[in-house]
């Protein structure tokens, strides 16, 4: 079996002249604010020409499902996908595959040589993980997510040649709000599932992104670093192998051997690859208004409509939604010169009305203007947005009402903005 890595939980699978693909990216940056780390750039002329069987996608968020990245290939390529969401199947078909086919945990797809088992990962109402099998040979691609207790006890009884484990502990939630940040350690839930399956090879997956080099984030969102990562856990298991694979890199594996083979030649390394990851727990923040200077000047109308959404359609969504917060709220918006324009709000077990300012203000919420006009325009996606809170009476940063408004009850924003931008351009259906 032949493995390539592409980039972030992305790989090319080849077995007697099949070849699948997981998690496609073909973009950088990708997610409007992950930049490929190492840096690669793509060859998409080279990319339009592959030969896929057939194209596994673990669920639906941006970094794992993207149209710009899908619409390189053959419109027959078959698509299966991990989501239950009938919404996204429709908007693959709609850029023009005609056999986009809904995966089940536990259930084998047969491809070519290759047999693919989707298992149960611990939040199974958003990711899924594979057993990719082919010439005796056992992959476990654990995407995002760990491993649910039940799939567990399927897995243990496998002989695992390499584990695609996901070793970053992403920060989302600390960067946007920076009170609630612990100590970054290694989880020992890895551990003990790594100890169970005991592979060969463990490859340190699902990441290779860094954000913009202004930004804060680069230090503060990736608290594992490969050597953290690699030393820690050969400490644990000292049976199993820490195997880096940076874009483009390509293994044969069989029963008894590994082996580096040729690259990839339609990933092409800019710099330095062997890089790694700098954390440093005691970088400040960057102010709100500083960040928001790195950003576009948005139109007149494009200013009104967040104005807008501020001033109406936020009450009227939040009133809809059921929600037993009290207290007062302040929302900051940051234009390109660091100006702020403040909402005030009035919090009344769940019901939200704006308010003259108030000092005694229970939190508050700041974002740069440009990137709530992008999540209400271009299905900006929370991660990206800059997002920061302060003071908040909760601990779940969900129960904000902005991100409330915004991500409660959405789905496929991100997907549906490619698929506007991809009919405008005469992508779909190519």
């Amino acid at each position: 079996m032949k493995i390539s890595r592409i980039l972030h939980a992305g790989y090319l699978f080849e077995s007697n002249e099949t070849r699948i693909i997981f998690d496609p990216i073909f973009e950088n940056p990708f997610s409007r604010n992950s930049y490929a780390y190492p840096d690669v750039e793509f060859d998409y002329a080279q990319i339009k020409q592959l030969k896929v069987d057939a194209v596994f996608i673990s669920h639906y968020h941006d970094d794992h499902c993207s149209l710009e990245s899908l619409q390189y290939f053959d419109r027959k390529t078959p698509i299966c996908l991990y989501c239950g969401h009938e919404e996204l199947f429709s908007l693959i078909k709609e850029l023009g595959f005609s056999n986009v086919q809904p995966l089940a945990t536990d259930v084998v797809v047969h491809v070519g040589s290759f047999e693919i088992i989707p298992r149960l990962a611990l939040d199974a109402d958003v990711d899924s993980i594979f057993h990719i099998k082919a010439e005796g040979v056992n992959i476990l691609n654990v995407v995002d997510a760990w491993i649910d207790p039940s799939a567990m006890s399927k897995l243990k009884e496998t002989s695992w040649d390499i584990v695609l484990w996901p070793f970053q502990t992403m920060r989302e939630i600390e960067v946007i709000a920076p009170s609630l940040a612990s100590p970054a350690e290694l989880p020992p839930e890895w551990f003990e599932q790594l100890k169970i399956l005991n592979p060969r090879f463990i490859v340190p997956s699902s990441c290779q992104f860094i954000q913009e080099e202004w930004s804060w984030y680069r230090k503060t969102y990736f608290p594992i670093s490969y050597q953290r990562f690699q030393t820690e856990v050969e400490t644990q298991l000292p049976n199993s192998k820490i195997l880096r694979l940076n874009p483009g890199v390509s293994i044969e594996l069989g029963r008894d051997y590994l082996k580096p083979i040729e690259a990839l030649s339609w990933v092409l390394p800019k710099g330095e690859q062997d890089v790694d990851y700098e954390y440093d727990p005691n970088l400040k923040p960057t102010s709100t208004a500083e960040i928001a200077r790195h950003f576009t000047e948005l139109s007149i109308e494009q200013t009104q409509k967040v104005l807008n959404y501020c001033e109406k359609d936020l009450i009227e969504k939040y009133n809809a939604m059921s929600s037993g917060l009290s207290g007062e709220w302040t929302l900051i918006l940051y234009d390109h010169l660091g100006e702020a324009t403040s909402f005030n709000y009035n919090l009344q077990d769940g019901i939200i009305k704006l308010a003259k300012p108030d000092s005694r203000r229970s939190w508050c919420t700041e974002v740069p203007i440009t990137k709530l006009y992008a999540a209400l325009e271009n299905g900006e996606s929370l991660s990206s947005m800059y997002l920061r809170m302060q003071g908040m009476p909760f601990d779940d940063i969900v129960e904000d009402p902005l991100i409330a408004c915004l991500f409660t009850g959405e789905f496929g924003t991100y997907q549906k903005a490619q698929l506007k931008t991809l009919r405008q351009t005469g992508t779909v259906n190519l």
